[in-house]
């Protein structure tokens, strides 16, 4: 284990460390050896393993609903199938529950988001050394294995949902209708010089509120998974302490895991559901 050759510090600052790839300051491109190479790196910088893990995870989702849509039937599904069929109900369901518009992209893209954050949530509940230690046997120093305890992933996706608000927002109420919804409420008036004085203030209150939905969207996964796995990597430092700290902690690691599945579940369903309320009211005039 990990924690036999490092501090305790050092244990849960390289566990919580990404593989960085970026230009160093003397201008060459390579991979960073350490937190500090990283954060020099600055802006522009990769984080490979959260890469990675994101794209392999997506592949799979599709790889395994595309196996069951190829064994789908007229008949009674079972096995894969059945338990697919499950989820793509489950999930229009919601949709149709919060989603009063009408876009066939709002569904596939509720299922995706939601089948693909879990995958990545569920690979909090890995235990906390196999996969980089595996890593390390290869000669790569860093991996983290769960995409959405990096803000990057996060953002990322929540940024391509704020993009399709404002996307359906510009074509469902036209660009006067959506400055309109911007700037005429909440405060109104009837007398013409008032209303034009409330047009600044009201697009400063709605524009916080506009930005505030990816921000929140992406700080509310990232930071539910990334406490999960932080106490993860505490329970594993107890292993290092001996034959009673290492029964303690396996105890502790697995009561965690079994309450940290309704986490990983919550975030996915959370996520998936607020991205379909967002763009609810990206169909629809105020």
């Amino acid at each position: 284990m990990a924690s036999e050759t490092l501090t305790s510090t050092e244990y849960i600052k390289h566990h919580l460390q990404n593989l960085t790839f970026g230009k160093h300051p003397d201008g060459g491109w390579g991979i960073a050896h350490s937190a500090q190479e990283a954060r020099e790196m600055g802006f522009w910088a990769i984080h490979l393993d959260t890469m990675f893990w994101s794209i392999a995870l997506g592949v799979l989702f599709l790889w395994l609903f595309r196996k069951a849509a190829l064994q789908a039937t007229s008949g009674t599904p079972t096995g894969w199938l059945n338990f697919v069929e499950w989820v793509v109900e489950f999930i229009d369901d919601n949709v149709r529950g919060s989603f009063s518009g009408k876009n066939d992209m709002v569904a596939p893209l509720a299922l995706t988001l939601f089948v693909w954050v879990l995958l990545q949530n569920t690979m909090d509940l890995v235990p906390v050394d196999w996969i980089p230690e595996i890593a390390k046997l290869i000669g790569i120093e860093y991996m983290k294995v769960v995409p959405t305890t990096d803000p990057n992933a996060t953002f990322g996706m929540s940024i391509a949902v704020f993009y399709l608000m404002l996307h359906y927002s510009l074509k469902i109420k036209g660009p006067i209708g959506f400055a309109s919804e911007l700037t005429m409420q909440p405060f109104e008036a009837k007398n013409p010089l008032l209303k034009v004085l409330f047009i600044p203030v009201n697009l400063f209150l709605e524009g916080i509120g506009l930005l505030s939905k990816p921000v929140s969207l992406s700080l509310r996964l990232f930071g539910n998974l990334f406490a999960g796995e932080m106490i993860f990597i505490l329970i594993a430092l107890l292993f290092s302490g001996g034959i009673v700290f290492a029964v303690l902690g396996g105890a502790l690691q697995w009561a965690w895991a079994v309450f940290h599945i309704l986490i990983v579940l919550l975030q996915a369903f959370i996520f998936m559901v607020l991205t379909v309320v967002y763009l609810d009211m990206a169909h629809h005039e105020h």
